[in-house]
Protein backbone atom coordinates (compact mmCIF):
# COMPACT_ATOMS: atom_id res chain seq x y z
CA UNK A 1 0.00 0.00 0.00
CA UNK A 2 1.27 3.80 -0.48
CA UNK A 3 -0.67 6.31 0.90
CA UNK A 4 1.76 8.68 -0.59
CA UNK A 5 -0.45 8.96 -3.79
CA UNK A 6 -3.02 10.35 -5.21
CA UNK A 7 -3.77 8.20 -7.89
CA UNK A 8 -2.95 4.99 -7.14
CA UNK A 9 -6.27 2.26 -6.53
CA UNK A 10 -8.37 3.68 -3.79
CA UNK A 11 -8.56 1.03 -1.25
CA UNK A 12 -9.82 2.84 1.99
CA UNK A 13 -10.95 6.35 2.41
CA UNK A 14 -12.46 8.98 5.21
CA UNK A 15 -15.86 10.41 4.57
CA UNK A 16 -17.74 12.88 6.25
CA UNK A 17 -21.60 11.88 5.71
CA UNK A 18 -24.11 15.05 4.88
CA UNK A 19 -26.11 13.71 8.40
CA UNK A 20 -23.09 13.76 10.29
CA UNK A 21 -21.85 17.43 8.67
CA UNK A 22 -25.21 19.27 7.38
CA UNK A 23 -27.18 17.65 10.38
CA UNK A 24 -30.64 19.38 9.00
CA UNK A 25 -32.39 21.94 6.92
CA UNK A 26 -32.27 23.73 10.33
CA UNK A 27 -28.52 23.49 10.81
CA UNK A 28 -27.56 24.95 6.91
CA UNK A 29 -29.92 28.07 7.72
CA UNK A 30 -27.66 28.94 10.96
CA UNK A 31 -24.50 28.41 9.25
CA UNK A 32 -24.56 28.65 5.73
CA UNK A 33 -24.14 32.56 5.40
CA UNK A 34 -21.49 32.87 7.63
CA UNK A 35 -19.11 29.61 6.27
CA UNK A 36 -19.13 31.54 3.02
CA UNK A 37 -21.55 29.16 0.80
CA UNK A 38 -22.72 30.33 -1.88
CA UNK A 39 -26.15 29.79 -0.83
CA UNK A 40 -27.84 27.69 1.31
CA UNK A 41 -27.95 23.60 0.42
CA UNK A 42 -31.02 21.91 0.19
CA UNK A 43 -31.06 18.84 2.72
CA UNK A 44 -32.81 16.28 1.20
CA UNK A 45 -31.41 17.09 -2.29
CA UNK A 46 -27.80 16.91 -0.30
CA UNK A 47 -28.70 13.34 1.06
CA UNK A 48 -29.56 12.17 -2.30
CA UNK A 49 -26.54 13.75 -4.02
CA UNK A 50 -24.63 11.86 -1.17
CA UNK A 51 -26.18 9.02 -1.91
CA UNK A 52 -24.61 9.02 -5.39
CA UNK A 53 -21.53 9.90 -4.34
CA UNK A 54 -20.76 7.06 -2.23
CA UNK A 55 -22.42 4.51 -4.84
CA UNK A 56 -19.39 5.29 -7.22
CA UNK A 57 -16.79 4.19 -4.26
CA UNK A 58 -19.12 1.24 -3.55
CA UNK A 59 -19.63 -0.40 -7.28
CA UNK A 60 -15.43 0.16 -7.51
CA UNK A 61 -14.46 -1.32 -4.50
CA UNK A 62 -13.26 1.15 -2.47
CA UNK A 63 -14.25 0.79 1.83
CA UNK A 64 -15.98 4.17 2.64
CA UNK A 65 -15.07 4.95 6.63
CA UNK A 66 -17.90 7.84 8.31
CA UNK A 67 -16.28 10.04 10.30
CA UNK A 68 -18.71 10.32 13.11
CA UNK A 69 -21.49 13.49 14.24
CA UNK A 70 -19.03 16.32 16.13
CA UNK A 71 -20.94 19.03 17.86
CA UNK A 72 -17.69 20.98 18.32
CA UNK A 73 -17.33 21.65 14.34
CA UNK A 74 -19.85 23.03 11.76
CA UNK A 75 -20.80 22.14 8.17
CA UNK A 76 -17.84 22.92 6.31
CA UNK A 77 -16.52 19.47 8.28
CA UNK A 78 -17.96 17.65 5.24
CA UNK A 79 -14.93 18.89 3.66
CA UNK A 80 -12.85 16.43 5.73
CA UNK A 81 -9.73 16.17 3.42
CA UNK A 82 -8.80 19.76 4.66
CA UNK A 83 -7.97 18.23 8.36
CA UNK A 84 -5.20 16.06 7.78
CA UNK A 85 -2.52 14.91 5.38
CA UNK A 86 -2.10 10.91 4.17
CA UNK A 87 1.33 9.66 4.25
CA UNK A 88 2.86 6.05 4.80
CA UNK A 89 3.90 6.81 8.44
CA UNK A 90 0.30 8.17 9.45
CA UNK A 91 -1.92 10.95 9.44
CA UNK A 92 -0.52 14.39 10.01
CA UNK A 93 -3.03 16.63 11.49
CA UNK A 94 -3.50 19.97 9.71
CA UNK A 95 -4.05 23.11 11.69
CA UNK A 96 -6.98 24.91 9.70
CA UNK A 97 -6.48 28.37 8.24
CA UNK A 98 -9.89 29.38 8.29
CA UNK A 99 -10.75 30.36 11.93
CA UNK A 100 -14.09 28.82 11.99
CA UNK A 101 -12.91 25.15 11.22
CA UNK A 102 -10.36 25.29 14.02
CA UNK A 103 -11.84 22.33 15.47
CA UNK A 104 -11.95 20.01 12.50
CA UNK A 105 -8.15 18.66 13.09
CA UNK A 106 -8.94 17.75 16.53
CA UNK A 107 -12.02 16.18 16.00
CA UNK A 108 -10.51 14.06 13.40
CA UNK A 109 -7.32 13.16 15.04
CA UNK A 110 -9.56 11.71 17.96
CA UNK A 111 -11.48 9.53 15.95
CA UNK A 112 -8.09 8.35 14.13
CA UNK A 113 -6.72 7.33 17.80
CA UNK A 114 -9.95 5.30 18.71
CA UNK A 115 -9.50 3.72 15.59
CA UNK A 116 -5.99 3.07 15.86
CA UNK A 117 -4.78 5.00 12.74
CA UNK A 118 -1.28 5.83 13.53
CA UNK A 119 -0.54 10.29 13.97
CA UNK A 120 2.99 11.06 12.18
CA UNK A 121 2.67 14.73 13.68
CA UNK A 122 0.63 18.03 13.93
CA UNK A 123 0.89 21.29 12.64
CA UNK A 124 0.68 23.39 15.88
CA UNK A 125 0.03 27.83 15.70
CA UNK A 126 1.14 29.60 14.02
CA UNK A 127 1.56 27.30 11.14
CA UNK A 128 -1.34 26.56 9.17
CA UNK A 129 -1.75 23.88 6.86
CA UNK A 130 -5.11 23.02 5.10
CA UNK A 131 -5.01 19.57 3.17
CA UNK A 132 -6.91 20.99 0.13
CA UNK A 133 -3.56 22.74 -0.54
CA UNK A 134 -1.14 19.52 -0.59
CA UNK A 135 -1.13 16.84 -3.24
CA UNK A 136 1.87 13.88 -4.04
CA UNK A 137 2.95 14.13 -7.15
CA UNK A 138 4.62 10.90 -6.76
CA UNK A 139 5.73 8.93 -3.43
CA UNK A 140 8.61 11.06 -2.87
CA UNK A 141 7.30 14.67 -3.49
CA UNK A 142 4.60 16.85 -2.10
CA UNK A 143 3.68 20.18 -3.65
CA UNK A 144 2.07 22.48 -1.05
CA UNK A 145 0.24 25.40 -1.85
CA UNK A 146 1.57 28.88 -0.31
CA UNK A 147 -2.14 30.35 0.24
CA UNK A 148 -4.19 31.90 2.66
CA UNK A 149 -5.37 28.96 4.23
CA UNK A 150 -1.41 27.84 4.74
CA UNK A 151 0.96 29.67 5.55
CA UNK A 152 5.15 29.57 5.72
CA UNK A 153 5.44 28.79 9.16
CA UNK A 154 3.19 25.65 8.52
CA UNK A 155 5.11 24.50 5.44
CA UNK A 156 8.04 24.66 7.33
CA UNK A 157 6.55 22.38 10.40
CA UNK A 158 5.31 20.21 7.23
CA UNK A 159 8.85 20.02 5.59
CA UNK A 160 10.43 18.63 9.06
CA UNK A 161 8.24 16.20 9.94
CA UNK A 162 8.22 14.82 6.27
CA UNK A 163 12.11 14.84 6.07
CA UNK A 164 12.52 11.48 8.12
CA UNK A 165 10.29 9.98 5.19
CA UNK A 166 12.72 11.35 2.23
CA UNK A 167 9.89 13.34 0.87
CA UNK A 168 10.31 16.69 -1.35
CA UNK A 169 7.86 19.35 0.04
CA UNK A 170 7.80 21.56 -3.42
CA UNK A 171 5.96 25.35 -2.53
CA UNK A 172 3.70 26.87 -4.84
CA UNK A 173 2.80 30.22 -4.20
CA UNK A 174 -0.65 30.70 -4.97
CA UNK A 175 -2.05 34.51 -6.23
CA UNK A 176 -4.28 36.36 -4.17
CA UNK A 177 -7.11 35.20 -6.65
CA UNK A 178 -10.91 36.43 -5.31
CA UNK A 179 -8.90 37.52 -1.50
CA UNK A 180 -8.02 35.95 1.69
CA UNK A 181 -12.43 35.20 2.60
CA UNK A 182 -12.30 32.81 -0.57
CA UNK A 183 -11.65 29.09 -0.49
CA UNK A 184 -8.95 28.81 -2.68
CA UNK A 185 -6.59 25.69 -2.70
CA UNK A 186 -3.89 24.47 -4.56
CA UNK A 187 -6.07 21.70 -5.93
CA UNK A 188 -8.63 23.97 -7.00
CA UNK A 189 -6.08 24.53 -9.98
CA UNK A 190 -4.46 20.81 -9.96
CA UNK A 191 -6.11 17.25 -9.44
CA UNK A 192 -3.34 14.30 -10.42
CA UNK A 193 -5.54 11.39 -12.14
CA UNK A 194 -2.51 9.51 -12.77
CA UNK A 195 1.39 9.50 -12.77
CA UNK A 196 1.50 11.36 -15.72
CA UNK A 197 -2.07 13.09 -16.42
CA UNK A 198 -3.16 15.75 -14.34
CA UNK A 199 -6.36 18.38 -14.28
CA UNK A 200 -5.19 21.82 -14.12
CA UNK A 201 -6.70 25.29 -14.27
CA UNK A 202 -3.24 26.80 -16.06
CA UNK A 203 -4.75 30.70 -15.98
CA UNK A 204 -4.19 30.58 -12.23
CA UNK A 205 -1.43 28.47 -12.02
CA UNK A 206 2.29 30.10 -10.87
CA UNK A 207 4.67 29.00 -14.59
CA UNK A 208 7.20 27.78 -12.61
CA UNK A 209 4.64 24.28 -10.99
CA UNK A 210 3.14 24.19 -14.84
CA UNK A 211 6.90 23.80 -15.94
CA UNK A 212 7.76 21.60 -13.30
CA UNK A 213 4.66 19.17 -13.80
CA UNK A 214 5.71 18.94 -17.57
CA UNK A 215 9.37 18.58 -16.85
CA UNK A 216 8.01 15.22 -14.58
CA UNK A 217 6.65 14.22 -17.79
CA UNK A 218 2.66 15.29 -16.49
CA UNK A 219 0.47 15.40 -20.03
CA UNK A 220 -2.44 18.14 -18.66
CA UNK A 221 -5.98 18.17 -19.37
CA UNK A 222 -6.80 22.04 -19.14
CA UNK A 223 -9.93 23.20 -17.67
CA UNK A 224 -11.64 25.98 -20.04
CA UNK A 225 -12.72 29.49 -18.23
CA UNK A 226 -16.25 28.60 -18.45
CA UNK A 227 -15.68 25.09 -16.46
CA UNK A 228 -13.67 26.43 -13.14
CA UNK A 229 -16.27 27.73 -10.93
CA UNK A 230 -18.41 24.46 -11.69
CA UNK A 231 -15.31 22.40 -10.16
CA UNK A 232 -14.19 21.17 -13.56
CA UNK A 233 -10.60 21.18 -12.32
CA UNK A 234 -11.55 19.46 -8.94
CA UNK A 235 -11.39 15.76 -9.79
CA UNK A 236 -10.52 12.45 -7.53
CA UNK A 237 -8.43 9.87 -9.09
CA UNK A 238 -10.01 5.93 -7.74
CA UNK A 239 -7.58 4.56 -9.69
CA UNK A 240 -4.90 5.59 -12.37
CA UNK A 241 -6.87 7.09 -15.36
CA UNK A 242 -10.25 6.40 -13.73
CA UNK A 243 -11.68 9.10 -11.54
CA UNK A 244 -14.85 11.31 -10.74
CA UNK A 245 -15.67 14.60 -10.81
CA UNK A 246 -18.96 17.33 -10.11
CA UNK A 247 -21.50 16.82 -13.45
CA UNK A 248 -22.10 19.99 -15.53
CA UNK A 249 -18.50 20.34 -16.68
CA UNK A 250 -18.84 18.12 -20.50
CA UNK A 251 -15.81 19.68 -21.80
CA UNK A 252 -13.21 18.47 -19.07
CA UNK A 253 -14.97 15.38 -18.99
CA UNK A 254 -14.69 15.15 -22.81
CA UNK A 255 -10.87 16.39 -22.59
CA UNK A 256 -10.31 13.20 -19.59
CA UNK A 257 -12.14 10.93 -21.62
CA UNK A 258 -9.85 11.63 -24.92
CA UNK A 259 -6.42 11.34 -22.60
CA UNK A 260 -8.23 7.57 -21.66
CA UNK A 261 -9.36 8.32 -18.35
CA UNK A 262 -12.77 6.58 -17.26
CA UNK A 263 -15.16 9.24 -15.64
CA UNK A 264 -17.50 8.84 -13.02
CA UNK A 265 -19.79 11.46 -12.72
CA UNK A 266 -22.02 12.96 -9.62
CA UNK A 267 -24.83 15.18 -9.11
CA UNK A 268 -23.05 18.33 -6.35
CA UNK A 269 -24.84 21.21 -6.58
CA UNK A 270 -26.00 20.69 -2.93
CA UNK A 271 -23.03 18.58 -1.72
CA UNK A 272 -19.88 20.24 -3.77
CA UNK A 273 -20.87 23.52 -5.79
CA UNK A 274 -22.26 25.35 -2.87
CA UNK A 275 -19.67 25.03 -0.47
CA UNK A 276 -17.22 24.95 -3.05
CA UNK A 277 -16.00 21.43 -2.28
CA UNK A 278 -15.59 19.02 -4.51
CA UNK A 279 -14.74 15.31 -4.52
CA UNK A 280 -11.32 15.40 -3.34
CA UNK A 281 -12.76 18.08 -0.59
CA UNK A 282 -15.06 15.05 0.36
CA UNK A 283 -12.84 12.61 0.97
CA UNK A 284 -9.80 12.04 3.13
CA UNK A 285 -7.91 9.26 1.37
CA UNK A 286 -6.01 6.56 3.17
CA UNK A 287 -4.90 3.38 1.70
CA UNK A 288 -4.66 3.21 -2.17
CA UNK A 289 -2.08 0.49 -3.88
Amino acid sequence: MNNQSEYGELKSVFVKPVQHAFISDAQLEQQWQSHQFLAKPDFQKALEEYRQFEEIFKNNGCALHYLPYDSSVSIDSIYCRDAAIATNKGMIICNMGKAARANEPMAERDFFKVNNIPILGEITAPGTIEGGDVAWLDANTLAVGHSYRTNHEGIIQLKSLLAPLDVEVVTVDLPHYKGVDDVFHLMSIFSPVDKDLAVVYSPLMPITFRNLLLEKGYDLVEVPNEEFESMGCNVLAIAPRKCMMVSGNPITQKRLTEAGAAVFEYSGKEISVKGGGGPTCLTRPWLRS
